[in-house]
């Protein structure tokens, strides 16, 4: 293996016990074998790693199970193989090593694959800790890490490739002291992530035969020393300070039994939208958090259908954000990145122009809906009160039913309402909302800026919800007025005691 910070300097190793170097390109080999005082003759070399930090350093891990001997073999010179050291404390007998690598980001940091699974070094091999997670106990044959994306791969003998893709998070620990620092109360800087088209597509669920994909989002990674007195908070910012999307993990209240919920809550001007539960945890250790790089989405109402549209926020554009974690009464923020695809050549400025869009339409399907949800209560209470009083008085029925009418009308407009299943706008046309939401996915679906048909659409359809939302407005600030004037000229009872009827 050559020095990946010195040309011609080349490390060699033998399956009789040798280690060889050459610093002038191979024309000249030097034997620098460690002493058999630490390690056994004729072992097996398994692996050579040299340093990427310094040309003088390089590890070793050999095998000697080919001789019933089944204890680990690693081995450090910091002087070119003049002197070699073992470096093994932590790891049982029993677990031969197979191979050893540095982080190319971590000077210092180790891993090492042995026949039983995993282990890592926060102090160059002085000291190794089991890095089994859910890995299953199988011999790893070999270890790579990608330098840029920060992920180390392992290839296993029967277990298919595992890849740990979170290595800054691990950096972050070594820096803290190993291990030990999940246990004191912790926000650890996201890695950066990456915004890529679709967002996810379809999985089969992972099992025993079938891999995960890694998570569709930021993830960010939180230690609590304790369970919390508080709900614990999560909050995005952009650039500028502005919230763009808040989660809360909630504690079991009083009286209510079960564990704690996360749900999201409302964070920032214009936020607030809602969404499905996060899952932000409340327990001590380690926590993950994933959040899928988009703004809240636009208000749901019982039952509604649509019709290729969504109600999903958009997504946030590449650049750089802030998390905020919030745990009885502390605030720890960190910096992240999200890059664009690397592929692609779209612009910021594409990016904004499709943000901007994407958020005037998840407004407007926000508004739109809300409108739908007040018609709904408006129009229950009416049929509730009409039921109430029954025949008692004409024109309060008359007057219900003349009410219910126009919020119908405006409704029907908004919204498809025969919808009963999702097949059913096959047979009804769809309305407004679902116009409009259709439009947002057609927006978001790509990397690129809205072209002019999107724009001239959504002029469009803005213009007839604003036209039906104004005659709702007109119905709320005089029929409801009015309506609820009859009621009190009426005198319409609080309790309507009906006549009692014999046997």
């Amino acid at each position: 293996m050559e020095s990946p910070g010195q040309a011609g300097t080349i490390w060699s190793g033998s399956d009789d016990g040798l280690v060889y170097v050459t610093r002038d390109g191979g024309r000249n080999w030097s034997n620098v074998s460690p002493s058999k005082e630490i390690m056994p003759e004729w072992i097996q070399i398994n692996s050579l790693e040299a340093s990427p930090f310094d040309p003088a350093t390089a590890y070793v891990a050999a095998t000697m199970y080919k001789y019933d001997d089944y204890k680990p073999y690693l081995y450090k010179t910091s002087d070119y193989g003049k002197t070699w050291k073992k470096i093994t404390n932590g790891i049982p007998d029993g677990a031969f090593t197979r191979v050893v690598r540095e982080d190319p980001n971590k000077r210092g940091l180790l891993y090492a694959g042995t026949e039983t699974g995993m282990y890592v070094s926060f102090d160059d091999g002085a000291n190794w800790q089991s890095m089994q997670l859910n890995l299953p106990v199988v011999p790893i044959t070999d270890l790579a890490i990608h330098k840029r994306e920060k992920e180390l791969v392992a290839a296993t003998q029967g277990r298919a490739f595992w890849i740990f893709d979170d290595l800054p998070m691990l950096h972050q620990v070594m820096d803290a002291g190993g291990f030990k620092a999940i246990s004191d109360t912790k926000l650890f800087k996201p890695k950066e992530a990456y915004r890529m088209p679709g967002g996810g597509g379809f999985q089969l669920p992972a099992t025993a035969t079938i891999g995960k994909n890694p998570a569709s989002g930021v993830v960010v990674y939180y230690s609590l020393k304790a369970k919390p007195t508080t709900d614990v908070v999560m909050e995005f910012f952009d650039a500028g300070g502005k919230s763009i999307r808040k989660f809360t993990g909630r504690l079991p209240r009083p009286g209510a039994g079960g564990g704690g919920s996360a749900m999201p809550t409302p964070a920032g001007e214009g936020e607030g939208f809602g969404g499905p539960p996060a899952p932000v945890s409340t327990d001590p250790g380690l926590n993950r958090f994933v959040w899928d790089m988009r703004y809240g989405e636009a208000a749901r109402f019982p039952g509604m259908i649509l019709w290729a549209g969504e109600t999903r926020g958009p997504k946030i554009v590449p650049g750089t954000y802030q998390v905020k974690l919030t745990v009885d009464g502390s605030t720890m923020t960190e910096n992240f990145e999200v890059r664009a695809d690397p592929r692609l050549t779209t612009t910021a400025a594409d990016y904004a122009k499709q943000l901007d869009l994407s958020l005037k339409i998840r407004d407007k399907l926000n508004e739109t809906h809300n409108a739908i949800i007040s018609i709904r209560d408006v129009k229950k209470q009416v049929d509730d009160l009409v039921k109430r009083v029954g025949s008692q008085s004409k024109p309060i029925a008359d007057a219900g039913t003349a009410l219910t009418k126009k919020l119908t009308e405006v409704e029907e407009a908004l919204y498809q309402t025969k919808n009963q299943s999702s097949q059913d706008p096959l047979n009804f046309p769809i309305r407004l909302n679902n116009k409009l939401a259709a439009l947002g996915g057609v927006v978001s679906q790509s990397e690129m800026p809205p072209n002019e048909q999107s724009y001239a659409v959504y002029d469009e359809l803005v213009a007839e919800i604003n036209a039906q939302l104004s005659k709702l407005a007109q119905i709320m600030k005089t029929d409801v007025p009015a309506f609820n004037q009859l009621v009190r000229d009426q005198n319409i009872p609080a309790i309507v005691v009906k006549p009692q009827t014999g046997p």
